[in-house]
């Protein structure tokens, strides 16, 4: 050790270990680093003065502070680095249209990393558009979420029916694959990791059903001669609360006139249509696919919003 420094005082040491000295006192060392003595001993500044952050909405307890984003923003560190948590999900895709599919739910990712201080760059993803009746386009996919130099891809557009085959009947891959629609539609993919598959529509007849949309806990359901399919269940996580929130549900496909519509995926995912009707959106801040129209000519449903949340210990 070298000499002993009174609080405050500072000092330039030709030795590189930390000198005596109460609590209080700072020195330059050798290489140019910068050291406090704090209750616990030395430490360099940076670390001395603590971590702390920033950004969206926060909310603390039972050991932990979070930070939720539903809008793009900010996240910013200062003082020490620190261990996170992370959340992200992506924006849900669009429904299809005329016994359309369901729209494939956001990707979802969780994970932890390291932060040290400086700005980070927060995107959420915006819930993709409804296909035309008139287009021969899927609907649209989501908008991709990213933080922390991690990113959930938006889910899948859904398979968009027409009377003339003319249509884009097979759902888009994403973070969870679109629903394929009327007929012969089959659903996306999804990707590894982020969420699943999308389901088929039901073949040509007097009835048909458009397939559900994909979630992250499961794939969406087929259709069938009589009623659409369930869009995949979400997946659920407590990092914004506490208490766990379920995510990333696909939406449901649509069916013909009278018959039963496909139900949306646990965690914000969008109910098909029927009998001429419009599929319901997807829940805005979930990632939730939309649901298919019905053979009425309305768009099909808009996807929900992703969302990001980061936390840490306190």
């Amino acid at each position: 050790m070298g000499a002993s420094l009174g609080p405050t005082e500072l000092v330039l040491p030709t030795a590189a270990s930390d000198p005596t000295g109460s609590e209080g006192s700072v020195y330059l060392k050798s290489d140019g680093s910068l050291r406090i003595k704090t209750s616990s001993g030395w430490k360099d500044a940076a670390d001395a003065r603590g971590f702390s952050a920033s950004g969206g909405t926060e909310n603390t307890y039972s050991g932990y502070k979070s930070h939720t984003f539903t809008s793009s923003g900010t996240f910013t560190v200062v003082g020490a680095s620190k261990s996170v948590d992370y959340l992200i999900v992506a924006g849900g895709g669009g429904g299809g249209s005329r016994i359309g599919g369901g729209g494939g739910a956001g990707g979802m990712r969780t994970g932890t990393t390291t932060l040290s201080p400086g700005s980070y760059t927060i995107t959420i993803g915006a819930g993709g558009s409804g296909a035309s009746p008139n287009s021969n386009a899927t609907g649209s996919n989501g908008g991709d979420s990213s933080a922390l130099s991690v990113t959930s891809n938006g889910g899948g557009g859904a398979g968009n029916g027409d009377d003339n085959d003319s249509g884009e009947k097979n759902g888009a891959s994403g973070g969870s694959g679109g629903g394929g629609a009327w007929a012969y539609g089959s659903g996306g993919s999804g990707t590894a990791g982020q969420g699943n598959s999308g389901g088929s529509a039901y073949a040509r007849s007097s009835a048909h059903g458009g397939g559900g949309g994909g979630g992250k806990g499961a794939s969406g359901s087929n259709g069938t001669s009589s009623v659409g399919g369930n869009g995949g269940s979400g997946s659920t996580n407590n990092y914004r609360t506490g208490s766990n929130i379920t995510y990333a549900g696909g939406g449901g496909g649509a069916t013909y006139q009278t018959q039963t519509p496909g139900s949306g995926g646990s965690g914000g995912g969008g109910a098909g249509g029927s009998n001429a009707g419009a599929g319901t959106n997807g829940t805005a801040n979930t990632g939730g696919g939309a649901g298919g129209a019905s053979d009425g000519g309305q768009n099909g449903a808009t996807g929900g919003s992703g969302i990001v949340v980061i936390r840490y210990a306190v």
